[in-house]
């Protein structure tokens, strides 16, 4: 009986042929044995990590020259399905001839794209990329037992997606900087929530402590109540023209969310802003109309008069409204 046989033409075909290859046959596989470390004047370490979403468990052998804290060897066991082995395997050949402190670095990513036939097509399917989340969890306790310090010590952010290692700092600046609305896009920009789609919302296969759906709607309320206050700086103080214009499009956004966008959207419509530039007389604020609003003959007068009135009396009156 042949493998498509066995899983069926398309589910072994969403696994590359090393993955195929390495569940039957790693090269890794084996342990290591204390007496025979010794002779050889190096130190014997063994890391134990187990995932209780699956069931799968590892354990990693390192045998490591003390005088340079190089991983001369490295054995693993795993107990669990072929994905599991495969992803050992190259997790420990990864650690070869790496010293601990560099091999704390190796990701579930590395991994991943180590197991790849070429760059561009995922290893494993994404629901089996939990596998290899291992990886980096079993390195950092053989680490902490080498080093004498908690695992946990080497994981300095809260990360979030644990196949991508995408951390909540690094989540929270990419969707302020590139205005992301949607988790698709974060996926898109991070590659966070691509793999398992354990951290994109409750239910999936593994229970997190943060997911992308709650980081998203925070960080865009916290987003929202910045322009509000950057409005109503402005308002305030009339400082408008001495802003930059970042903090300028964050005042012109906040105050067209409160005053008129809600009126734009209900005919269907929308607008964003493109450019701000001053000159001695006037601060011209390019817009474009979206939707039902393009092309729509009030959005030259009663729209247009509209807008640029609102943004004169809270912002400045030096404000010229020009749609392009």
């Amino acid at each position: 009986m042949g493998k498509a046989d066995i899983l069926g033409e398309s589910l072994w075909d969403a696994y590359s042929n090393k993955v195929t290859t390495l569940m039957n046959n790693p090269q890794h596989q084996g342990e290591l044995f204390e007496a025979e470390v010794e002779e050889r004047g190096h130190k014997l370490i063994v890391a134990d990590f187990g995932a209780e979403s699956c069931g799968d468990a590892v354990r990693l052998y390192w045998e490591i020259d003390p005088a340079n804290d190089t991983i001369i060897n490295s054995k693993f066991k795993s107990f669990g399905c072929g994905t599991a082995i495969a992803s050992s395997d190259v997790m420990t050949e990864l650690c070869i001839g790496k010293t601990v402190q560099e091999a704390v670095k190796i990701t579930n990513i590395d991994v991943e794209l180590a197991l790849r036939d070429n760059p561009e097509t995922p290893a494993v399917p994404p629901q089996k990329m939990h596998c290899s989340v291992m990886a980096y969890d079993v390195i950092k306790k053989a680490a902490g037992l080498y080093m004498g310090v908690d695992a946990e010590s080497f994981e300095t952010e809260i990360i979030v997606c644990e196949c991508a290692r995408v951390s909540l700092s690094t989540l929270q600046e990419v969707i302020k900087l590139n205005d992301l609305k949607t988790v698709e896009q974060i996926t898109d920009y991070t590659k966070a929530g691509g793999f398992c789609k354990s951290c994109i919302k409750p239910g999936g296969h593994e229970a997190m402590d943060y997911y992308l759906v709650d980081i998203l709607a925070d960080t865009r309320s916290e987003m929202e109540q910045e322009r509000l206050k950057a409005a109503a700086a402005a308002g305030a103080s009339g400082d408008f023209e001495k802003m930059t214009l970042v903090q300028q499009i964050k005042a012109v956004d906040a105050i067209v969310d409160e005053n008129v966008r809600q009126f734009l959207i209900m005919d269907g419509g929308d607008m964003e802003v493109i450019d701000i530039k001053a000159t001695d007389d006037n601060i011209d604020i390019y817009i474009r109309y979206l939707g039902a609003c393009d092309g729509c003959a009030s959005s030259a007068t009663g729209t247009l008069y509209a807008i640029e009135s609102t943004l004169k009396e809270k912002l400045s009156t030096k404000i010229r409204v020009l749609p392009i």
